[in-house]
């Protein structure tokens, strides 16, 4: 509905046909003085010539008011109005529907298009339509100043209709070439486009074809590390058990430098086992064949476990091993050596990189079918650009304690796998020198794939 608050500048009887042509010419006038545009002129003119002419044709007669509506959007209203039978498919007219051997409903349809607002009632009293077109931002009306244009407008010897016609065809003139000037630019765009659309035909070729690199890469990688792995462990557990044997004095005793040696061959071939070990499972996952073993076991189960592992290895009593019981017994249906293997990578990291404080292990169950596991150390922190290197094979951020503790840089990222093998998540919140935690969330009771290809791309999607 048109705001009531406006001040008139001008009215205008529709008794005869020419009327309809100076109500044009007026409208228009007064968009000019107003501040309107060409285009815009033309817009508001056009669409109260075409009302004044329905009122004209199917009403006999009518009225056209020009009022300045005032306030935050200050516009320009034209109301058309006459006492006619009323328009009887009203919706259908509005809508689209409506079809005349008359052209009936054409300039209503059009008039609404050409405007900003738009108001319509009819009845058998007669049919009120008001348009409104939003002046420009910058101009400002004062009520002295529409006082001064009604008396003008007033006063003012409307022109021939003849040059109001020719005035029309101008117009109608600079519409088509107008028109012209923007069917030739959507005319470059669409050839812009064309070319467009055949770079990019071209890029993604290109990317399947590097994409089918990358996979085949990638399944040679995975061979290659399943069988070198292989090929590693047999040698590699005959040099463990051989230091073994010698640690043990069963060939004989052992000079204190002899027994150092030993023990640094033990230690290295351990470590190299564990890489190996760590490659092998890589391997399986990402060529496909994990072995899920879903058993059902507890959490203090897990917990227990990782006590009897960690407990003999922290030697260093300025940092403290805290696993922490749940206060609810949780009971879970998973595949335990995974989820063991996730939570001994995570406190082997946080013991190696905590100089002092604490390394932590707490449980929770943040809703009734999930748990979640927080490994949380006061170690040197990551800083936030390093936070996904991580989280690649063979990523390590260069600090201190890498040389004291070299890794493999395959821990993290078989771990973040394995927990989407099992249906969870691993993620990690860190800030350099303030701590990291790791956080591992699974369902309490898993549900193996039915599709395992499906479930390993996805767990493996952003790891490798």
């Amino acid at each position: 509905m048109m705001a009531e608050a406006a001040f008139p500048i001008l009215t205008t009887e529709i008794r005869y046909e020419h009327d309809v042509v100076l109500a044009r010419q007026r409208v228009r006038e007064v968009a000019r003085l107003l501040g309107f545009e060409t285009q815009d002129q033309t817009r508001i003119a056009t669409a109260v010539s075409e009302l004044a002419r329905n009122a004209f044709q199917y009403a006999g007669a009518g009225r056209v008011d020009v009022l300045l509506e005032r306030g935050e959007d200050p516009a320009l209203v034209v109301r058309v109005s006459d006492r006619g039978p009323g328009i009887a498919d009203l919706a259908g007219v509005l809508e689209g529907r409506y079809v005349s051997s008359t052209g009936m409903g054409l300039g209503i349809v059009g008039a609404q298009r050409l405007t900003d607002r738009f108001d319509i009632s009819s009845g058998p009293a007669g049919t009120v339509v008001s348009v409104a077109k939003t002046l420009p931002r910058e101009r400002v009306v004062t009520p002295e100043q529409v006082a001064e244009l009604s008396a003008g407008l007033a006063a003012a010897k409307p022109n021939d209709p003849f040059a109001e016609l020719q005035q029309q065809n101008q117009e109608v003139l600079q519409a088509l070439d107008q028109l012209r000037a923007r069917q030739a630019e959507v005319e470059r765009l669409n050839t812009e486009l064309a070319e467009t659309n055949r770079g990019v035909v071209a890029l993604y070729a290109e990317l399947d074809e590097r994409a089918t690199a990358l996979a085949l890469a990638s399944q040679h990688k995975s061979r290659f590390l399943s069988n070198i792995s292989h090929e590693l462990r047999t040698p590699l557990g005959s040099i463990i058990n051989i230091s073994r044997i010698l640690l043990h004095r069963f060939d004989g005793p052992l000079t204190s430098e002899q027994e150092h040696q030993v023990e640094l061959i033990n230690r290295s071939a351990q470590a190299l086992s564990t890489l190996v070990g760590d490659l092998l499972d890589l391997a399986r996952v990402e060529a496909g064949k994990p072995v899920l073993r879903v058993t059902h076991t507890t959490v203090s189960d897990i917990l227990a476990s990782l006590r009897g592992m960690f407990r003999p290895l922290v030697l260093d009593t300025r940092v403290a091993l805290v696993i922490e019981e749940p206060d609810v017994a949780m009971r879970l249906t998973t595949d335990e050596g995974k989820l063991s293997q996730i939570l001994r990578n995570l406190v082997s990291n946080a013991l190696k990189f905590t100089e002092e404080g604490e390394v932590s292990v707490r449980v929770e169950q943040p809703e009734p079918d999930r748990v979640r596991f927080r490994v949380t150390d006061t170690g040197i922190g990551i800083a936030s650009e390093h936070l996904d290197t991580i989280f690649t094979e063979f990523g390590q951020v260069e600090v201190p304690q890498q040389h004291r503790y070299r890794g493999t840089g395959l821990g993290l990222p078989l771990s973040r796998a394995l927990a989407h093998l099992l249906g969870g998540t691993l993620t990690v919140q860190s800030a350099p020198g303030g701590g990291s935690t790791f956080t591992v969330e699974i369902p309490m009771v898993m549900i193996a794939p039915e599709d395992p290809a499906a479930a390993l791309e996805r767990a493996l999607e952003g790891i490798t």
